[in-house]
C-alpha cells in the first residue's frame, strides 16, 4: 500500500491559514480515556460548537469501522507504511494497541499550532503519555464513564467489535482508569451534553493561558512604548 497521506496531510494544513490568528499560539489538547467512554463524541462536539480549532487525524493501521472515512477519522495505513513514518521520525507519538498501530503526525500538530490553532486528540492513554512527556505544556483532558457497568454496556451497544475484544478492552479500561490522576482536567462522562460544555470551557480557558498570549501581550506593550518605559 503506497503512503499517501503526506499530500492530504499538506493540504489540510494550506487550508487552515485562512483561520489563522497571529497574535496567539494554538494550544495542542489532548482527550483520552478507556475505549468506550466517549471521547470521540466529546471532541465532536467540541469541533461543531468552536472555531479555530482542529482535529488532529492520526495514522492507525487498523480497518475502518462502521462509516468511518480514510482522512476524515484517521488515515488508515497499512504496517509497512506505518514503520516508514516511525522510520522518519515523522510521528510525535505512536503506540500500538490491540494489536493495531496509531500515530500521530507531528508537521500536522506543529503547522497548525503555528498558525494559531487549537489542536485537538482523541488520543489512548500510551500516546498521551508520550506527548506529555515531550510537550509539558499539554492541556490534557481525561474521560471516564462513570462506571465499570456503564462502560461495558456502551461498547456492547455500539456493536463494532467482537465479544472477545470487548472483554479486552474492558480489561485494559480497569489499568487505564487509575491514569485519570496524571491529567490536568477529568470528565465523567455521564450526560453527553454536560460533558461536551465541560470540554468547550477548557479548551476556551485555556485559550487565555499567558503562554499562548505571549504575542498578543507584546503587541499590546508596545502601544505602551515597550516593556522597559516609563510612560507611553
Amino acid at each position: 500500500m503506497q503512503l499517501r497521506s503526506r499530500p492530504i496531510l499538506k493540504n489540510c494544513a494550506n487550508r487552515s491559514r485562512t483561520l489563522s490568528n497571529p497574535m496567539r499560539h494554538g494550544n495542542l489538547i489532548i482527550v483520552s480515556g478507556p475505549s468506550g467512554a466517549g471521547k470521540s463524541a466529546l471532541v465532536a462536539g467540541v469541533l461543531r460548537s468552536l472555531d479555530r480549532i482542529r482535529f488532529s487525524v492520526s495514522f492507525t493501521t487498523r480497518a475502518p469501522r462502521g462509516k468511518e472515512q480514510d482522512g476524515v477519522e484517521y488515515f488508515f495505513v497499512d504496517r509497512n507504511a506505518f514503520q516508514s513514518l516511525i522510520r522518519e521520525d515523522a510521528l510525535l507519538e505512536w503506540a500500538e494497541v490491540h494489536d493495531n498501530y496509531y500515530g500521530t503526525s507531528r508537521k500536522f500538530v506543529d503547522d497548525l499550532l503555528e498558525q494559531g490553532e487549537d489542536v485537538i486528540l482523541d488520543i489512548d492513554v500510551q500516546g498521551a503519555q508520550t506527548i506529555r512527556r515531550k510537550r509539558p505544556d499539554t492541556v490534557s483532558v481525561f474521560v471516564m464513564p462513570p462506571s465499570y457497568n456503564v462502560l461495558r454496556e456502551r461498547l456492547e451497544r455500539r456493536s463494532l467489535d467482537e465479544g472477545l475484544v470487548i472483554k479486552q478492552r474492558l480489561k485494559r479500561a480497569c489499568n487505564e482508569i487509575r491514569c485519570y490522576k496524571e491529567y490536568d482536567y477529568l470528565i465523567v462522562n455521564e450526560d453527553l451534553d454536560d460533558s461536551i460544555r465541560y470540554l468547550e470551557a477548557i479548551v476556551s480557558g485555556n485559550r487565555c493561558r499567558k503562554a499562548s498570549r505571549m504575542e498578543a501581550a507584546k503587541s499590546v506593550l508596545a502601544t505602551f512604548g515597550g516593556m522597559d518605559a516609563e510612560n507611553p
